[in-house]
């Protein structure tokens, strides 16, 4: 062998042994979300939300929905990464702020279940891991089905309240565009009429309902039903500090089950885009299978929701671990 050809050989081996070791590097420090993420750091961590989500529910039934809700909106934006709970400082606007946000509540809880994880593993668990389990615990609160969520999320250290509105589905869009929104994160037409069940717990605000029933009555409510929605929004403008509300189920408002799907089939839908689930072709057949097996809306349900958990989030060097929810790390 020439001295020109072994250089030549003995630098291109340089080369690829040099580009295998960095790829080698960036799928180590790459990590992805996997389940007991926290196995070695800190054991108790899944235990120890399960516990606080648990305790909470038992002194704040209405904490278990926050959960879910938060889950959505956090991840349905731009990032599983808890941008959702950071508060209006030091040039930080919190999403909590947006139009979408209105109704929100129990984020002070958030601390408790953070302050507990902090005790045991100071930095350790995101607040990213903790709206997905936190969620995936108040599923199970609710009576919906259990949720196999991995973890290794990391916090996000800015907000997407710019972009909130954009984002989050409204009560009046089309059930296209609700439909085309969640497919461009990877949740088909039966995971996305699943996701709405969620609408079988908790209640919306009047604000939210008023153009169903005033200056005229949409013709697709029921109008037994609509009696009780005038019964519970009295005024056409009412104010949104009085906390005027009507449950999304009245038959089992606190658990989460097909219900939905049978109040949409007659026509009691509570806001628009529920009812018109059940007129569009693309979303009937999946409405009329749910609410005839409840089973099959919780697989699908928890199928959709996994899916959700684990859009795009922050992993590996991405982002940070926050000592407390509401702010970005400070160095």
């Amino acid at each position: 062998m020439s001295t020109t050809t072994y250089t030549h050989f003995t630098t291109s081996s340089l080369v690829f042994l040099l580009i295998s070791l960095l790829i080698l590097k960036f799928s180590v420090g790459k990590s992805e979300l996997q389940l007991n993420y926290y196995a070695e750091s800190c054991p108790n961590a899944e235990e120890i939300i399960r516990t606080e989500v648990t305790k909470l529910y038992h002194k704040h039934g209405n904490t278990a929905v926050s959960w879910v809700r938060n889950l959505f909106h956090d991840c349905i934006v731009k990032s599983c990464d808890a941008s959702l709970l950071l508060e209006t400082v030091n040039g930080i606007e919190s999403e909590q702020e947006s139009e979408r946000s209105f109704g929100m509540r129990n984020f002070k809880y958030v601390k408790t279940i953070k302050d507990a994880l902090e005790k045991e593993c100071p930095l350790t668990v995101s607040c990213a891991d903790i709206v997905a389990l936190s969620a995936r615990d108040g599923i199970l609160m609710l009576g919906g089905p259990k949720v196999e969520m991995k973890t290794g999320r990391r916090d996000s250290t800015e907000s997407y309240a710019a972009i909130l509105s954009d984002s989050i589905p409204n009560h009046n869009d089309s059930v296209s565009s609700v439909l085309s929104r969640f497919q461009s994160i990877g949740i088909d037409t039966e995971g996305t009429v699943a996701l709405l069940g969620a609408h079988s717990v908790g209640r919306v605000h009047c604000v939210n309902l008023v153009h169903r029933l005033y200056p005229t009555l949409d013709p697709t409510i029921d109008p037994d039903y609509a009696k009780y929605l005038k019964g519970r929004c009295p005024t056409p403008h009412p104010d949104p500090n009085a906390v005027l509300y009507a449950r999304n189920d009245r038959e089992t408002p606190m658990i989460l089950d097909n219900f939905y799907y049978k109040n949409v089939l007659n026509h009691k839908g509570l806001l628009k885009l529920d009812q018109e689930l059940a007129s569009d072709p693309l979303t009937l057949p999946f409405i009329q299978k749910m609410a005839a097996d409840n089973t099959y809306f919780h697989d699908q349900f928890a199928r959709a929701v996994l899916l959700l958990s684990e859009s795009n989030p922050l992993t590996g060097e991405n982002g940070e671990i926050r000592k407390d929810c509401r702010y970005v790390n400070r160095n």
